[in-house]
């Protein structure tokens, strides 16, 4: 469960003291300096993934400084990276100034002075870990930080992404899943500033996890190309094809059968949502990819125990409100495998 911290109960007079308070105990010794005559209320909800943490930060405008007097005080070394999700933030570091919007995201050092200005009410997932943890270099985070990072795609994309699933909450996840969740996170990260610096090297086996959710991020985005294959995304991502198949041997499947796991198994989710409206089964397989409506219904048949058409005729009865039941749900991995499987059959 999160510890949530907030100065919700209080009134306005008190706020100011204990959001100091709150937020030098979450992340590092900070000055903050509220702009508001009666402060908003604020709240921080903050999770363990192992040494990282993850916090929620929502609260009104502020001011939040690092400085020289603070770093040698307590010396302590950590990355923070801030997602943002409402409102903006104008960050100084290193000689920059940049101003994140929603969607954006930016590194701060607690080694170095910085400056954070929230103008308006805000809300934000900070991402809080060692720098040691990321096992680059001080040199080449220097290089990056106070830089405005987008959600849009590639590493930096993923990395958007991923952290506002982990911000949508833990669940009931153990220790050791949440442990491995940071684990990946600061993975994704280290990708990050390596590829930024130029000194990423792909087939290191400190990059393998990372490397493997930023090809499946690409596979997802491209699914509806038909032409997609392993040499294809091996070539995007600058991989060769040999060690795109070996990410793959540790998930126990292969690129091509992944590939199609990920098609069937939206074409299926829109069989099911257009099954009262005119769109075809043929039209559905083109745009994810298919080429071949028999291949399509020969592999969809035999991942989910009916074709295409019985499963979407099974869907608009169901939402009839006759609740006929229509087969039953066979695991992907009894998807056929084929000799010499190749862009089609992703």
């Amino acid at each position: 469960m999160p510890v949530v911290l907030s100065t919700t109960p209080l009134s306005p007079t008190q706020r100011a003291e204990c959001w100091h308070e709150v937020v030098s105990n979450t992340f590092i010794p900070l000055g903050v300096t509220l702009l508001e005559r009666e402060p908003s209320a604020g709240t921080i909800s903050s999770e363990r993934l192992g040494s990282p943490q993850m916090s929620v930060v929502r609260a009104g405008p502020q001011v939040v400084t690092r400085s020289p007097r603070m770093i040698a005080k307590d010396g302590e070394e950590w990355i923070t990276v801030a997602l943002q999700h409402s409102g903006t933030a104008a960050l100084e570091q290193d000689g920059r100034q940049v101003l994140l919007r929603p969607g954006e995201f930016a590194m701060s050092d607690s080694g170095r002075p910085f400056r954070k200005e929230l103008a308006n009410g805000f809300s934000f997932t900070a991402f809080h870990l060692p720098r040691n943890d990321l096992r680059v270099s001080e040199q080449d985070l220097r290089t990056l930080t106070a830089t405005v990072f987008s959600n849009s795609e590639g590493s930096s994309g993923l990395v958007a992404r991923y952290l506002t699933r982990l911000a949508q909450g833990m669940g009931p996840f153990d220790v050791s899943v949440r442990r491995r969740l940071g684990i990946i996170a600061t993975d994704l990260l280290a990708l990050l500033v390596q590829e930024r610096s130029g000194k990423l090297n792909p087939q290191a086996p400190e990059s393998a996890h990372a490397m493997l959710a930023l090809i499946k991020e690409y596979i997802v985005r491209n699914l509806s190309d038909p032409g997609l294959s392993p040499e294809v995304v091996a070539a995007a991502l600058r991989v060769s094809v040999r060690y795109l198949h070996k990410l793959f041997e540790h998930e126990e499947t292969t690129v091509c059968r992944w590939i199609l796991q990920q098609r069937l198994e939206r074409c299926r989710r829109d069989l099911s949502q257009t099954a009262g409206r005119t769109s075809t089964v043929a039209a559905v397989a083109r745009r994810w990819g298919f080429v071949s409506p028999s291949h399509f219904s020969r592999v969809f048949r035999a991942a989910y125990g009916m074709s295409p058409r019985a499963w979407q005729l099974g869907e608009r009865t169901h939402q009839a409100g006759r609740g006929q039941q229509y087969g039953k749900l066979v695991p992907s991995s009894t998807v056929p495998r084929r000799r010499g499987e190749g862009a089609e059959a992703a």
